[in-house]
């Protein structure tokens, strides 16, 4: 029977998790089974049911919310550039396309037309140890990158111990991985993974994730001032309402942009989103601890956990230079730009 994706479905799955989630792959795959991964692609016309699904696992636990992440964007990128591979039943997928110049996989045989072997290092390789398969870029013989989709329990892939040492998001274990003459699949044509238009409206899905995890600290504060009439933790109630309620209209009108203009470059409306979205999170995490102190950081073990893992996860900005590359695209504009 098919399965299909509902937000209650996924509201009810969510409910019942005993959080912090200890293996997020586990649930992963018994999200995989009942169909709650399978959450309309980007730009097809309910990009904002996207983004509230991946918002309600930030919710609820941010190493699941890494894995879901990655699962559920390797599915949209393999049906934008190649919709005919079969992915085999109940796998449960990662995107790895960090490439530091210490770690790069390459390409250095093919099989066939499609089939190659895999040779080389993949640093930030979230859920190795879980998941069952990967979609990763490389790089071919003549200096272009690929997609390649990997399955992971196969000789010639060693899922490391090594590279990953973080206290915030633990759960994920983004360690290194080593290919030796690994099988791989090509995904797409060369240059697929940057140039597609998915690029900036799947970067988009990242912020909806540090949104829901920053109002999920939100909640706490605000049952806090619900219960207690504390002048200075409404204050900061109201500050942090700001910038929720912005980052909130951020994400909307951006997801109605996206599926009006499914084919145009989403870069600046993606890092606008995404800058409004860290600085939500950022906002929750200093205002919500000034406001409730160092009770639920002690003995509130899933608001602990969120507390340390959102600080990693939101380092997946690339802080001042995310900012600079947002201000030169701005600078070109023409002078009136922000006026109502």
């Amino acid at each position: 029977m098919e399965r299909h994706y509902s937000d209650a479905d996924l509201q009810a799955f969510l409910a019942a998790l005993s959080t912090p989630v200890r293996q997020p792959g586990e649930v992963l795959r018994q999200l995989v089974e009942q169909g709650l991964d399978r959450l309309p692609y980007p730009a097809g016309g309910a990009t904002l049911q996207r983004w509230r699904g991946l918002a309600k696992v930030a919710a609820a636990d941010l190493s699941l919310c890494k894995l879901y992440e990655g699962h559920t964007d390797a599915l949209a990128i393999i049906a934008e550039v190649q919709a005919d591979y079969a992915m085999p039943a109940d796998s449960t997928w990662g995107m790895w396309a960090a490439e530091p110049p210490q770690a790069k996989v390459q390409i250095n045989a093919r099989t066939s037309a499609k089939d190659v072997r895999l040779d080389g290092l993949k640093a930030w390789c979230s859920g190795a140890k879980e998941i069952s398969h990967a979609l990763l870029t490389c790089w071919d013989e003549e200096g272009q990158q690929q997609l390649v989709a990997v399955a992971l329990q196969q000789p010639g892939i060693d899922v490391t111990d090594r590279g990953w040492h973080a206290v915030g998001m633990a759960a994920t274990k983004s360690v290194e991985v080593r290919f030796d003459q690994a099988r791989g699949h090509l995904i797409g044509p060369p240059g697929s993974y940057l140039k597609r238009p998915g690029f900036w409206q799947g970067g988009g899905g990242i912020g909806a994730c540090w949104f829901g995890a920053a109002q999920a600290l939100g909640e706490a504060l605000r049952a806090h001032c619900h219960k207690r009439d504390e002048p200075h933790a409404r204050a900061h109630l109201g500050a942090l309402d700001t910038a929720l309620s912005g980052a909130a209209d951020s994400l909307r009108a951006g997801a109605a942009w996206i599926d009006a203009h499914p084919y145009a470059d989403a870069e600046r409306l993606v890092r606008r989103l995404r800058s409004q979205c860290e600085f939500a999170a950022a906002q929750a995490i200093e205002h919500v601890g000034r406001a409730l102190g160092a009770a639920p950081y002690c003995r509130d073990e899933k608001f602990a956990q969120l507390l340390a893992d959102l600080p990693v996860y939101v380092r997946q900005s690339h802080a001042e230079r995310d900012l600079a590359a947002q201000g030169e695209r701005v600078a070109d504009e023409p002078e009136g730009s922000w006026m109502l």
